[in-house]
């Protein structure tokens, strides 16, 4: 990693090259070189940020929420910015144990009884090393790395400059988020904080009846924990990232044996099949975001793993981990992100509409398609001009840009009014509908999901005995519509069987979202949307 003085030098200087290259040559005469314009820039802002690696991972992730609405090499490059980096050394791991106990990790005065010196993993802040405490337990004691937490501030200072660069040049409005990104980041290098969310979520799985027991949060071991060191219960299964090892487990696979990273896992299948799994999982993120206020932001495959129940062994359990990034969502907002989920399924596009426009949103239907993740359209779209669809198969590459900026400006026109928590609310949504889509879209994520919104109403505090009776009977009509969703799953489910059965592709319910939203990206923007991107 470069001194921060160089890494600042060095996106001083892309800046300054990426900003002489559209000067020059993004112009009306060289409409057929705006290809490779973008593809110059995109490889310069993704050498940029791995090179870099640390939080400059976590700020490119960030870029890459709104991936969709990008040209296709800017949607190539960000979706390849995982979260993963090399192991720092030993002598690494025991300069932070010693600055944060005053300690080695083990040995005579050592914190631990055993520790693993190779990390089992290792993402871009943090590593995680096993160990076993003195009283016997096994734990995961997350690392942060040491040149994360010197350079954080000149790093942020970096995303300011990088989210400037990009409204700037793609006339994106994103740089009203900064304040609001960079808030949250920080709070994501203090473990201590993470430990607090953990306890918090644990205590709202609790409370929760269809979530108690099938759900569970790591215990945080709060005396072996510091600001950049966070010990957690280990947890032994199998990660939702593994595909074919989660379908052993769930016996959707014939193969049985070992699992590499798990023996003891060999020969168990549990009950419920992947439905079982999507099922806990969407009730989960659907729950935080209408019922707790809570949200998780970082649900990927990775930090998702499954087990057998510890009390019930033919059952699974969903273990959440990483606990380092939530938002807060106020009960003004998450009331009125109910009712917008509920008015969307229920065609109701006055509310739909209201509730955008105080948002500072120009576009309600291109956000609610945003928000579904499937096509929405409340009248017939046509292009300004009055061309419908077919502009976008007519002009060329300049064209196309500009009316892209344009159609973005008018989407999102008033940054002000714009709650900040949908930002991290669509990365978690994006995020869980990839989960579900790779494992052959098994649940109707938008009827769970539409199901927690209409029913968090009903139980909405404050309400007067007659307003409580209206949400209810609002619910009831609402579930009667519901119907109709339901006909779609079922009739994409049959197909999806009959594709298996003659040996052909199969294709999920959520590819054919994804393949109606590129449709939609390209008709409503002129984007060519790269498949997968829409996995968040």
């Amino acid at each position: 990693m470069l001194h921060k003085g160089s890494v600042q030098l060095l996106i001083l200087s892309q800046c300054t090259f990426i900003t002489l290259d559209y000067k020059l040559n993004f112009q009306p005469e060289k409409a057929h070189q705006i290809p490779q314009l973008h593809e110059r820039v995109a490889e310069r802002v993704y050498n940029l940020l791995t090179s870099n690696g640390g939080l400059y991972i976590k700020l490119g992730q960030a870029i890459g929420a709104n991936a969709a609405l990008m040209p296709r090499p800017m949607q190539d490059r960000f979706g390849r910015l995982f979260d993963d980096a090399p192991q720092i050394p030993y002598p690494s791991v025991l300069s932070v144990f010693r600055s944060e106990f005053g300690r080695s990790p083990v040995g005579p005065d050592g914190v631990f009884a055993e520790f693993d010196e190779q990390a089992v993993a290792s993402a871009s802040i943090a590593q995680v090393h096993r160990a076993r405490l003195k009283s016997g337990e096994w734990v995961a004691v997350k690392i942060q790395k040491p040149d994360v937490s010197k350079q954080v501030e000149w790093d942020l200072g970096a995303f300011r400059i990088v989210m400037w660069m990009f409204e700037s040049w793609f006339d994106m409005p994103v740089f009203f988020a900064v304040d609001f990104i960079s808030n949250h980041l920080r709070q994501e290098l203090d473990f201590l904080q993470e430990a607090r969310n953990a306890i918090t979520t644990a205590k709202f799985v609790a409370t929760e009846p269809r979530l108690s027991g099938k759900v569970h949060i790591p215990k945080v071991y709060a005396e072996y924990s510091t600001r950049r060191v966070l010990t957690a219960e280990w947890v032994d299964g199998v990660r939702l990232s593994d595909r074919s090892g989660i379908r052993r487990l769930m016996g959707e696979d014939s193969r049985i044996g070992p699992h590499p990273m798990d023996p003891s896992l060999e020969g168990v299948q549990l009950r419920g099949g992947l439905r079982a799994i999507m099922q806990t999982m969407v009730e989960l993120f659907s729950a935080q975001m209408f019922s707790w206020g809570w949200v998780h932001c970082d649900p990927h495959p990775g930090n998702i793993i499954i087990r057998p129940h510890p009390q019930h062994r033919l059952y699974p359990q969903l273990v959440l981990l990483d606990h380092g990034l939530y938002v807060r969502v106020g009960d003004e907002f998450r009331r009125k992100y109910a009712e917008l989920w509920r008015a969307l399924l229920a065609t109701d596009w006055d509310t739909v509409e209201t509730i955008t426009t105080s948002w500072g949103i120009g576009a309600p239907d291109l956000f609610a398609s945003a928000t579904l993740l499937r096509p929405v359209s409340f009248r017939t779209r046509r292009d300004e001009d009055g061309n419908g669809d077919s502009e976008n198969d007519t002009v060329n590459q300049y064209e196309r840009s500009l009316l892209m900026k344009e159609r973005l400006k008018n989407f999102l026109y008033d940054t002000d009014k714009m709650p900040k928590e949908l930002i991290f609310l669509g990365r978690n949504m994006r995020i869980v509908q990839g989960n579900n889509q790779v494992l052959g879209s098994p649940v109707n994520r938008i009827k769970i999901t539409a199901y927690w919104a209409s029913r968090s109403l009903t139980t909405t505090t404050n309400l007067t005995f007659s307003q409580r009776l209206r949400e209810y009977r609002r619910d009831m009509a609402f579930r009667i519509v519901m119907f109709s969703i339901d006909l779609v799953f079922w009739a994409s489910k049959l197909r999806q069987w009959i594709r298996t059965l003659l040996g052909l592709a199969s294709e999920g319910f959520e590819d054919e979202l994804e393949r109606d939203m590129r449709g939609f990206a390209k008709r409503a923007f002129g984007v060519d949307v790269a498949p997968g991107v829409f996995l968040g």
